[in-house]
């Protein structure tokens, strides 16, 4: 078994240039990525593939239909192969008024680095960098081959990542892929997460008549937002349950050993309600209860609603249209393209057919075994660099594009990454701590260092023992 004492050479290395790294990810937040609407997204894959070919990595920079995929290859000294997902994309800074500081302007505060894409997800391809680094300084080549992928979608629900699997399915297989995201929580542990659900994004839209029109007839001219709101109250019953017949046929059972992660989960109900401004979550919901459905149940959430008159003032109109988006989260064996077709028969049968449901974007859900070996691996590294026991998550609630790119090709998949439970991610004042950050080279690090151990075969309970994905 590996212990710290091992690494010493390399951990000093990492800590020794830590300012180095540091400044790095100060350059890479300094430039702007905004994939929704494609400010600096050309010049930031640019700058992506120009950091991994200092590395002597082989750079390709791919076109599937959208912003550009940047690849990368590093030769290692064995064949096996190590895939890292990473996006240079970050979400929109607006509110620009909330934050304390220009967004894409990295400001070191009070052990913080505070800028958009900082945790989400720079700091993490950031500290990858830098851990590789490490390693060729002090060890030569690489453990294991890295091939990188490195998207500028994600941010607008990958919706060309797929295509670029299937041409390059041949680099997508390996021992295992270091994912995206992660976060060390307030106890000090890191937390580990081996999935995330799947979504189904979609648009459904009420018309009426022509154009918006004077209220009072109302008595004889449909209104689009009534029956939006008939047809989306149909969708969910008061008790949350999800009313879209076939809608929870195919749903994968759930190892027990993935339920079982939930027990030891940190799990702050006060705190976590105190932070959301709430007296208590649905349906009295705590504990691991709360963690229960927050893992292992699909949901139904109306994301906005556009309907008629919202400006100061009365106006008595009756709108010619309406809409809302909604977002459906899945669990491993749903299909979200099958999603639409079932709420367009699911509002025929209410006389609600009209309404146009339109797909905007969907990726299916997957979670690894928590009994593969490479998520032993990254457990291992987390023991060595925070000294106590990581969080194990077995799938987060929130999605990627983790199917697209990993399970469907048989390669599991962990996250972790630099964050912290304040980060702030999508928000106003985006930050992460310089100590995480530090740290979340070490981790990969780490994780390179035990990559160097011959593999162990894949253990399963209840499954197959090639089955290492769901």
């Amino acid at each position: 078994m590996m212990t710290a004492d091992q690494l010493k050479d390399l951990f000093e290395e990492i800590e020794r240039r830590s300012g180095e790294a540091l400044a790095r990810l100060e350059r890479l937040v300094h430039q702007p990525s905004v994939s929704a609407g494609g400010e600096g997204i050309e010049e930031m894959a640019l700058i992506v593939a120009r950091e991994i070919r200092a590395l002597g990595g082989r750079v390709e920079v791919v076109r599937s239909g959208g912003f550009p995929v940047v690849v990368g290859r590093l030769p290692g000294r064995s064949s096996r192969r190590l895939l890292i997902y990473n996006h240079y994309d970050v979400q929109p800074p607006e509110p620009l008024e909330a934050w304390d500081q220009p967004p894409f302007e990295p400001t070191l505060r009070e052990g913080r680095l505070w800028a958009r894409g900082t945790a989400d997800n720079k700091g993490d391809f950031a500290a990858r960098l830098a851990a590789v680094e490490a390693w060729q300084r002090t060890r030569g080549n690489l453990p294991v081959e890295i091939v990188w992928v490195v998207e500028g979608e994600e941010e607008i629900g990958s919706p060309n990542l797929e295509t670029f699997a299937e041409r390059h399915a041949d680099l997508l297989q390996a021992e295992g892929c270091l994912w995206e995201f992660g976060r060390r929580l307030s106890s000090g542990s890191l937390e580990i997460t081996l999935g995330m659900k799947g979504m189904a994004y979609l648009e459904l839209k009420a018309v009426g008549a022509a154009a918006d029109q004077h209220s009072s007839l109302a008595p004889l001219v449909p209104n689009p937002a009534w029956r939006l709101v008939w047809a989306l109250a149909s969708l969910k019953d008061p008790g949350e349950e999800i009313l879209l017949q076939g809608f929870r046929d195919g749903i994968a059972s759930i190892p027990p050993v993935s339920t079982r992660l939930l027990e030891g989960m940190e799990q702050d109900d006060r705190r976590e309600l105190a932070r959301l401004g709430l007296d208590s979550f649905l349906l009295g919901a705590s504990g691991e209860a709360a963690l229960q459905r927050l893992h292992f149940e699909p949901t139904c959430n109306i994301c906005g609603l556009t309907a008629g008159y919202q400006g100061p003032g009365p106006k008595t109109v009756l709108p010619a249209e309406a809409s809302a988006k909604l977002d459906l989260r899945l669990l491993p064996g749903q299909d979200p393209r099958i999603v639409p077709e079932l709420i367009r028969s699911h509002l025929a049968r209410r006389g609600l057919g009209d309404i146009e449901v339109r797909m905007l974007a969907g990726e299916a859900a997957a979670m690894t075994e928590p009994t593969d070996p490479f998520v032993a691996a990254a457990e291992n590294a987390a023991r060595l660099v925070y000294a106590r026991e990581p969080q194990v998550v077995p799938i987060s609630p929130a999605t990627g594009p983790i199917h697209a790119l990993c399970h469907r090709y048989g390669t599991p998949a962990v996250s972790f990454g630099v964050g912290n439970p304040d980060s702030r991610i999508h928000a106003p004042n985006e930050n992460i701590r310089v100590e995480d950050f530090v740290l979340g080279i070490k981790q990969v690090a780490a994780l390179l260092s035990l990559l160097a151990e011959p593999a162990e075969p894949a253990r399963s309970e209840g499954s197959p023992e090639s089955n290492r994905c769901l």
